[in-house]
């Protein structure tokens, strides 16, 4: 999308895919706002579902998910989920994830790759629920790798693919729900949190651990309210494509 002279934003490239179409919602007098719309049932056994996301220089974009993603019995299969985000300089990314949720059976392959230039910056809101209400969970293995003006940034492997393995002490226990608010790019403030951890460049993250959604939903979301204090607008032109 860009923005032409008279300040309207216009959809440069919008591209549906096999699960998720994008529409644009009404406009926004400090971004441009894009709802992922769901196409058809989660996640199957040999899906591949494919997020190509870029933000132009000085760009503001906010992704909307009406809904999550249910990643189904897998019957022995596996799928993917895959996440490639580019943000120019000055370009911003508000991303508020819906659930994630791997039902018992499941397999999922989930990158998140994320190329942040100088003064870009990202805010993006994730929950990943192993198991349906009354499920154990199927097996998910969740990879992050962001760079921040060519350094590294966050790089995080997290592998929740043995149930056996990820139950135990000190790994997650009885807790199924992960949750988390990262900022990319830029410092989201000085308000203390005791899980807060800040990474290798300009950023931070907040994750939490529970049984339960509710509790975990109702933090995040106190606490992306507290990071994503909006700034000036700048001038965008982005992309947002699917597979």
């Amino acid at each position: 999308m860009e923005r032409d002279g008279s300040g309207r934003h216009i959809a440069r490239e919008l591209r549906p895919g096999a699960f998720l179409a994008p529409r644009p919602l009404l406009p926004s007098p400090d971004r441009l706002r894009i709802a992922l719309v769901g196409t058809r049932a989660g996640l199957l056994a040999g899906d591949d579902l494919l997020l190509d996301i870029s933000v132009g220089p000085g760009a503001r974009l906010e992704l909307v998910e009406p809904s999550g993603l249910v990643a189904y019995d897998h019957r022995g299969g596996t799928s993917s989920w895959r996440a490639r985000v580019d943000i120019a300089e000055g370009g911003e990314l508000f991303w508020d994830a819906r659930p994630f949720v791997i039902s018992t059976g499941a397999t999922v392959e989930r990158s998140m790759t994320v190329a942040l230039a100088a003064g870009a910056r990202m805010l993006w809101r994730d929950t990943l629920v192993l198991g349906r209400s009354g499920e154990r969970g199927g097996g998910v293995r969740a990879t992050t790798h962001a760079t921040y003006d060519g350094g590294e940034l966050l790089v995080e492997d997290l592998d929740l693919r043995d149930p056996d393995m990820r139950e135990l002490p000190g790994i997650l226990g009885p807790n199924r729900i992960i949750g988390s608010v990262t900022a990319l790019g830029t410092d989201p403030g000085v308000r203390p949190h005791p899980y807060r951890m800040d990474l290798a460049g300009p950023g931070a993250q907040i994750r939490l651990l529970d049984t339960v959604a509710p509790a975990i939903e109702a933090e995040l979301a106190a606490v992306w309210e507290d990071w994503s204090t909006p700034e000036e607008p700048g001038v965008p032109a982005s992309t947002v494509t699917n597979a």
